[in-house]
C-alpha cells in the first residue's frame, strides 16, 4: 500500500540576512495511513517547518512533497489553499479560536466555503462536537470555556471537513499536564477507531508516547526512535 504522504530528497534552505540558512538536505519519509507520528527535537532543528512541508503551509527548495498521490510541492498558490481545505485539519498550540463566534460557529467555519446547505452543515457540526465530548457547549463562547475545551472546538473544527490528515503543533502545550493528557487522549482514539493519520510536533516525551512511532529532527536529519504498539 502506497503512504499516504512520501517526501523525497526534500531540502529547504531560507535567507537569513545575507546568510543562507539550510534547515533540512536530501529528507526521506513515508507516513502511512492511520499513522500517528510524532515529531521531536530542539529549538529551531526544523520539525514544525517539516510539518508545515506536510501541510502546504511551506514549499521546500528542492525535493518532492506527495500527498495521496498528488505533488503538492507544484501546486499554485489558490491550488494548494484549495487543497489544504480539503485534506489537512491544522491543530495549533492556542486554538485559534474567533472570539466572538462560539463554539459550533467556530467549528462551522471551514464549512462555509463548501456547498452544503445551511441544515447539514449544522448536522455535521452537531456531529463533530460530540466526537470531541462538547455539545453540551455549542452555545459558549471561547472565553466561557476553559483551555481544554477550547482545544476540543479546535479539534472539532479540524475534523470537520474529514480531512486527510490532521497537522498538529504542540497541540497540548499551552494546558496542565492532566488536561494534556486528556485531549492527547482524545487524539489518540481519532487514530485508532476513526483511522486518522496524525502528525504531531512536540517537545513533550509523555506526550509522544501517545503517538505509534516517534522521529527525531535533529540537524538536518531524521533519526527513527522505534514504533509502540498501537494496542
Amino acid at each position: 500500500m502506497a503512504p499516504v504522504v512520501s517526501l523525497r530528497n526534500v531540502a529547504k534552505r531560507y535567507m537569513r540576512g545575507k546568510q543562507n540558512v539550510e534547515v533540512f538536505h536530501g529528507i526521506n519519509l513515508d507516513i502511512p495511513e492511520r499513522d500517528f507520528l510524532a515529531l521531536m527535537g530542539p529549538s529551531g532543528s526544523g520539525k514544525t517547518t517539516l510539518l508545515n512541508l506536510i501541510g502546504g503551509l511551506d514549499r521546500p527548495t528542492e525535493g518532492e512533497v506527495i500527498v495521496q498521490g498528488e505533488r503538492i510541492d507544484q501546486l499554485s498558490s489558490s491550488q494548494l489553499a484549495k487543497w489544504r481545505a480539503r485534506h489537512v485539519g491544522f491543530i495549533f498550540q492556542f486554538y485559534n479560536l474567533m472570539p466572538m463566534l462560539t463554539a459550533e460557529k467556530n467549528v462551522e467555519l471551514p464549512l462555509l466555503l463548501t456547498n452544503l446547505s445551511s441544515a447539514q452543515r449544522k448536522q455535521n457540526v452537531a456531529a463533530a462536537l460530540e466526537i470531541v465530548g462538547l455539545s453540551d457547549r455549542a452555545r459558549h463562547k471561547p472565553s466561557e470555556l476553559s483551555g481544554g475545551q477550547q482545544q476540543r472546538v479546535a479539534i472539532a473544527r479540524a475534523l470537520i471537513a474529514d480531512p486527510t490528515l490532521l497537522v498538529c503543533d504542540e497541540p497540548t502545550g499551552d494546558l496542565d499536564r492532566h488536561t494534556a493528557e486528556e485531549i492527547l487522549q482524545l487524539l489518540q482514539t481519532l487514530n485508532r477507531q476513526q483511522g486518522k493519520t496524525i502528525i504531531m510536533v512536540t517537545h513533550d516525551p509523555k506526550a509522544a508516547e501517545f503517538a505509534t512511532r516517534t522521529l527525531h529532527v535533529d540537524k538536518g536529519q531524521l533519526l527513527d526512535s522505534g514504533t509502540r504498539s498501537a494496542a
